[in-house]
């Protein structure tokens, strides 16, 4: 089976996850950021008097001055901003629907290098916009950027600094998070959590602290610069190594991305544990408490075959949607799924009031599995035999729809009839890099290899940088 994936193709600012690129470049240059500000202000506007934005961060340098010059072009269209500092993504999205902010903001590139960041938005009700919402905004965006070319400030920005924000803020959410499960539901588990010098490091102390978790941390502290920087969810062989070498002092491991609105895993054993074997591991243990809604998962294209055939087993459906977290959310809300996410960590629990992702959340859950089963995470996931899999990044000048390039599209038809049916391919661009994905699943390494090889080439002379 296959997927080529071109959403997004028709708009130019937003992405599968608000607008990202270079710090300091379009569309993150000051001017476009002020204008961003203003085209969001009005449309709240709209809406009625006293809009209110809270805004946070992550530990990037330019952060700061990003949410600086996007306040600013809010208040300019009258909208009250507060500031959360330096808070994760999902902790942005649940202050904005319980504290009843109009929207909600977080300035991040959550897995992405230091130099990025990017801009999210949340509506009112604690969820992420829908595509044609933004398509709708971009069309007010550029008409602020014709209007106001010189608006915003072209001061430089000098030094690392980050908002302070309103530490209560912080201190909410957090004490949200650890009354979901409580103290007292995690065991004796040991476990060592790397923050990945991100927003996690001002949250996830404070959450496992209050639920008696007996943690040690890694990457807490940011300095603008080493935010992912070899470690956190985008390397989770990093805090895996760390256990292993412990000589059994830790029972998990546990990676985040950025923003930490996705999680990895490690066990005892210094294995590696994605979001498939997360969300086989939730799903056997949702249905066992009728909490699985229609025995039914959600997750996208990239998902492993040999998750779906675990799945099966255990009489649960797997729905696959285009890669995306707001996609997958789509899909739950329309089948009311109760359990959904990605391999690349994100998950979402319907069975709980969330609307986004959340690492730290996830991190509780898979702990709280453990605890209650009394089964280490590698017995839990054991059974999941993953077909070989690899995906392979090429940077592009740009993204022309796959079905315009001949070459690239009959490597691909080579590659499925090959693997008939033994195997899947999926090629498609990232929502937030100019990079297309090219993923083989196959039953052998070397046909995986050789196909990944091929497309990736074809791609490279047609389009690659």
């Amino acid at each position: 089976m296959s997927a080529i994936s071109q959403q997004n193709l028709q708009r130019q600012l937003f992405g599968t996850d608000g607008i990202r690129g270079v710090a300091g470049e379009y569309p993150l240059d000051r001017p476009t950021v002020y204008a961003i500000g203003r085209a969001l202000g009005q449309r709240l506007g709209e809406r009625g008097a006293d809009a209110r934005v809270v805004i946070g961060q992550d530990t990037r340098e330019s952060s700061a001055w990003i949410s600086q010059v996007l306040a600013t072009g809010l208040e300019a269209s009258n909208v009250r901003v507060i500031s959360a500092g330096v808070i994760t993504t999902p902790g942005v999205a649940y202050l904005t629907r319980q504290n009843g902010y109009s929207a909600g903001i977080v300035i991040s590139a959550s897995h992405n290098p230091w130099y990025d960041n990017g801009i999210k938005v949340f509506g009112s009700d604690g969820y992420k916009l829908s595509d044609d919402l933004e398509h709708a905004i971009e069309a007010d965006i550029f008409a602020h950027i014709e209007q106001l070319a010189n608006g915003a400030s072209q001061a430089d920005h000098a030094g690392y600094s980050m908002l302070p924000g309103q530490a209560p803020l912080r201190g909410q959410y957090a004490e949200w998070l650890a009354s979901l499960v409580g103290p007292g539901r995690f065991g004796k588990l040991r476990v060592l959590v790397d923050c990945a010098h991100g927003a996690a490091s001002a949250i996830a102390p404070m959450v496992f602290r209050d639920c008696d978790i007996n943690a040690d941390f890694l990457h807490i502290d940011p300095n603008g610069r080493n935010i992912n920087a070899g470690c956190g969810a985008l390397h989770p062989e990093h805090v895996a190594a760390g256990v292993a070498k412990s000589n059994g002092k830790y029972d998990l491991g546990i990676a985040f991305d950025g923003d930490a609105d996705r999680a990895m895993f490690s066990d005892a054993q210094g294995k590696v544990v994605n979001g498939d074997g997360v969300l086989l591991m939730a799903a056997r243990d949702m249905k066992a408490h009728v909490l699985l809604h229609n025995d039914t998962v959600v997750s996208t294209t990239m998902s492993n075959m040999g998750f779906e055939a675990a799945l099966k087993r255990s009489g649960i459906r797997l729905l696959r949607v285009p890669v995306g977290d707001k996609y997958v959310l789509e899909e739950m809300i329309n089948t009311g799924a109760t359990l959904g996410g990605e391999q690349s960590g994100h998950i979402l629990f319907r069975d709980m009031d969330t609307t986004t992702g959340d690492g730290i959340l996830t991190a509780l859950r898979v702990m709280e599995v453990m605890a209650r089963a009394g089964k280490p995470i590698a017995e839990l996931v054991g059974d999941m035999k993953v077909f070989p899999q690899r995906i392979e990044n090429v940077n592009v000048r740009e993204k022309v729809p796959l079905d315009q390039l001949p070459e690239v599209m009959q490597t691909i038809h080579t590659a499925e009839a090959e693997l008939d049916g033994n195997g899947r391919v999926v090629v498609r661009y990232s929502g937030t890099e100019k990079l297309a994905r090219v993923m083989v699943e196959a039953e052998s390494e070397e046909a995986m290899e050789r196909h990944v090889r091929t497309i990736a080439v074809a791609l490279q002379r047609a389009i690659g940088v």
